[in-house]
Formats: structure tokens, sequence, C-alpha cells
């Protein structure tokens, strides 16, 4: 911006004394060349007028620059502040002085009111010349980056074009007209290849205003990048006839993308495949050959999650709400299909439906379900002193734990068969009796352990959670406060490159994220208070 000609032609003006009528014609070609309000650039010519004449008439001194928007006319005055007793001469005057200044005016003066005394017009000697010239590019480059910011922000969000302008340590440079994108290198499709000249589409994910410029970030990565491109290809979805719920992408690979009509009489996913594969082909050319499965969306849980594992033929689906976790189960022959190449298919399921699935063998199942059963009866014939007879007809008519037992009543358990009243009292009173001896002997090793009561009453921890984080050497709501939520419920590292699998805390009692926020959320509000 230094070199350009209109700065140039500026520092010459300000050495010869500011001709009015050029003033107004640089205003004009500045504004137009930098594409931004007239008001702004004349601000800036205020600004460094201004600061010239400070440095030639006093820092002390408070000066105010006006131009005439009109006729170009340069206004410097000196702004005197009316005071019964002048402490500063440069910034305070007296009543009587002011009305002495202000003899020929009708206006009656007062304390607290200002003056504005004309000073004569400055000739730029050539430091102050360039010095107001840096005053005027600093305005005018903020003017220029606040522009591009409110042409950008409302286009977050959305699909932008341009041309490739460089590539810088594998990031993408894209010019966008009156700006510049950038695409980061993992924000780009694996194994594409791109060119300095190319035309390229990329989703805008974020606009970020900073001190230094700003920045528009772009991506062609990005799942809504997929969401966008049937936006722009299919008319019923840019009509809003046709809803996408979800979409789940592995950049270059594989995608899916889950579709819903409230009218009955479309199809969406022939509607998002088109004529032929019309549609989706042209998005499939715009994104090297991802493959794209369309799944119709429905309420029915089971039945989406086996359309989002085709062509896997799926046998049962166990679903826990309270954890977002599924269980699939299914044949052998169809573990693989339903797992796919590395994982793929079952992960983009996962993130598709939001939630977390495990898959498993009908034999595997089995095997599974067979190992509960016999913990649970094993876990009553210890705790409520009863054979494995009946310790198993309990299991399975299901009363798989204490607590369940305790908090039954006795008519409950004498509808089983062989179980009579006075049993069932018994039952219920003894889990009771296992409840109470177990409390206490957790609060015993707590007190061992040295857990801190604050921690111990935080709302939604259970005694056996303390244990595990006193046995951490979490003790105190300090240090769970200072906790992520991937430290209780474990998540993935990155160590050289490579992701690591790092145990949560709190991991065997399967919470969700959610959970584990509200828990912390809730330390911290104790603490932070």
């Amino acid at each position: 911006m230094g070199s350009s000609p209109f700065f140039f032609r500026r520092s010459k003006m300000l050495n010869r004394g500011l001709d009015k009528q050029e003033l107004l014609r640089i205003v004009e070609a500045v504004a137009n060349e930098k594409s931004i309000d007239k008001e702004l650039v004349i601000g800036s010519m205020e600004s460094a007028i201004q600061k010239a004449a400070l440095t030639k008439f006093g820092n002390d001194n408070n000066i105010e620059v006006k131009i005439d928007r009109d006729n170009g006319e340069i206004i410097i005055q000196k702004v005197l502040e009316i005071v019964e007793k002048v402490e500063d001469p440069a910034r305070e005057i007296s009543l009587n002085e002011a009305k002495k200044i202000n003899s020929n005016s009708d206006e009656e003066l007062k304390l607290g009111e200002k003056i504005y005394e004309e000073l004569p017009q400055i000739d730029f000697g050539r430091i102050a010349a360039q010095s107001a010239k840096q005053v005027i590019s600093s305005k005018v480059r903020e003017a220029e980056k606040n522009r591009q910011y409110e042409d950008f922000i409302d286009k977050q969000g959305l699909i932008l074009s341009g041309i490739i302008k460089r590539l810088e340590y594998g990031n993408v440079i894209i010019d966008l007209g009156k700006a510049e994108g950038v695409i980061k290198k993992d924000e780009l499709i694996p194994r594409e290849i791109l060119k300095t000249g190319d035309r390229v589409k990329a989703y805008c994910y974020e606009v970020k205003k900073e001190l230094k410029g700003h920045q528009i970030f772009l991506s062609r990565a990005h799942p809504q990048f997929l969401a966008k491109l049937f936006f722009q290809e299919v008319p019923e979805i840019y009509e809003g006839t046709i809803e996408i719920k979800s979409v789940a992408r592995d950049p270059g690979s594989r995608a899916k993308i889950c579709v819903f009509s409230q009218d009955s009489s479309i199809d969406p996913v022939g509607a998002c495949v088109g004529m032929r594969g019309s549609r989706v082909q042209t998005i499939v050319n715009e994104l090297h050959g991802e493959k794209i499965d369309i799944i119709k969306w429905t309420e029915d849980l089971p039945t989406l999650i086996s359309e989002s594992l085709s062509p896997a033929e799926i046998q049962r689906v166990l679903i826990d709400q309270d954890n977002k976790r599924i269980d699939i189960i299914l044949s052998e022959e169809n573990l693989s299909k339903a797992i796919g190449r590395r994982g793929q298919n079952v992960r983009l399921a996962s993130k598709l439906t939001n939630y977390e699935i495990d898959i498993l063998t009908d034999k595997e199942d089995s095997e599974r379900r067979q190992a509960e059963f016999k913990d649970r009866t094993e876990t009553l014939i210890k705790n409520l002193e009863v054979d494995e007879t009946l310790g198993q007809l309990l299991v399975s008519e299901g009363f798989i734990s204490i607590e369940e037992i305790a908090q039954s009543n006795p008519d409950d358990i004498s509808k089983i068969d062989a179980i009579d009243e006075d049993t069932a009292k018994e039952l219920i009173n003894r889990s009771k009796e296992t409840i109470v001896k177990e409390k206490e002997a957790i609060s015993n090793k707590l007190k061992e352990l040295g857990v801190d009561d604050k921690l111990i009453s935080l709302k939604g921890m259970t005694q056996g959670m303390l244990v595990i984080l006193g046995q951490k050497n979490i003790k105190k709501i300090n240090d769970f406060a200072d906790l992520s939520s991937d430290e209780l419920i474990g998540g993935f590292d990155e160590i050289k490159g490579k992701k690591i699998r790092i145990e949560g805390y709190l991991e065997e009692f399967s919470l969700s994220r959610k959970e584990a926020d509200d828990l912390i959320m809730a330390a911290r509000e104790i603490v932070y208070k």
C-alpha cells in the first residue's frame, strides 16, 4: 500500500500546502480503489493533519481538524474550555479572556463551554508529510480490513469459489476477489492434486477478526461441504422440500448423508441421486471420486442404524439411550460388511447417528449374555446368601442387582414360582442390609484416602467414582475442577503423529461426555464462585 500512486501524490500535496480540489479528488480515488467509504478516507486525513498540527503548535494543546466535505477547505482549531481558574493554559481559558476573543459575537458564554480559536494553515515539512502519510495509510488499511470482514462474515457457512493463488507449506491460498482465503493442509481432500491457477470450490467454516488481518478459513474436507454441494445440486433441498438431517465423511474415500422429506410423495433418496445418478455424480466428481451413501432418515432408530450399516444385514439392535450407545448383533458373514474397510463403515454410521456403535456376532452376544448372567448370579449368591438355583431364578426374572431387589416390594418378588412372601421379604431385607454395609465400607475407604467432603457431596458423583478418583490422587474438588472430560471418560491424544488411546479415570462407569462435562462444570462453579 505504501507504493500506491495516491500516497505518493498525497505526500507531495502535503508538502506544497494541500490544494483543496486535489484533496477531494484523492479522497474519491482512494475510496474507489480500496472499496471503502469516502468518510473513512477524509477522517484519516483529518487525523493525519491533526497529528502534524500538534507537532507544530505543541502536543499539550487540544486541536481539532475539519475538512469541508463540499469544497475541501481545511479548518484547524485550538479548543479551549472556559473555567473559573485556569490551571492548564494550553487547554483552558478564563471567562473574561474568552469574552475578549468572542467579543464580536452576541452569544453569551458560560463556564464549562468551549470556544474555538482558528490556527494558521500548516506548511508541512518532509518529516511531517511522511508522518501524515503513515497515519492515512494505517487508517485506510484498517478500514479496508473491516470492509473485508463485513463482506465475508455473512458468507460463513457457504461455499465460496476462487482461484488458487499460491501453495504455502501444504496450505492452499485462494484468491476470492476482494480477499484471500486459506485451505489448511488438514482441510484438503487427501491425495487431491491442486495447482496454482486452478479454480476451486470450498466451504467457508470460519471468518476470524484479528489485529494482524482478518482470516477466511475454507475447507474441502468438512462434512458441511458435502451438505452444501447437495444444496446447490438438488433443487428440492434448496427449496426446503427435502431436509439434510446429518452428514458423515471420510474425505476422499466415503461419505454418508441422511435425508428426509415431509412430503410422502417425494422420494428424498431418489431426488438426491437424480436421473441416472446425474445429481450425485456431479458431487462425486467435485469430491474426486468420494463414494456417497444416501440414506432415508427415519425416527425409528433401529431401522436408521440398519440402513446406515448397509450392506450388512442386522439381526438385532440393542439401544442404550442414556449413554448414547448401540449394540449391533449380526451373523459372522455380515461382520466384515458392517465394520467395513479399516472400520470405515461403522465409524461413519456412528458419526451419522451420533451413537457409539459396538458390533457383535450372534456367538459373541450369546457368550457375553452368558457371562453377564453368571456374574449377576454370583453377586446375588455372595451378598444375599442364597443358593445357585434361587440366584439364577432371580436374575432370569429381571432382578439383576442388589439395588433392584432392595427397591422392590414383596408382591413383585413373590410372583416368581417357588418364592413365597416370607422369602421375598427376607431377600429385600438382606439386600438393604448389604447396601448399608457397602456404603459404610466405601465411606471408611474415602476417609482413609482423604477424599474432600466437597468432592463427596458433588451432585452426580457416586461413591464408586469417588473411590477410583481417590486412588488416582484426585482428592479435592479443586483437583477435580481442573480435569477435562477426556481425562474422565477417555479419548485420543496425538504423540509423534500417531493417535494414542488415553484411558479415562471413570471410563468403567460409562459416563456420556455431557455427564462428564456437567460434573466438571458443577465443580468449577463451587471452586470459582
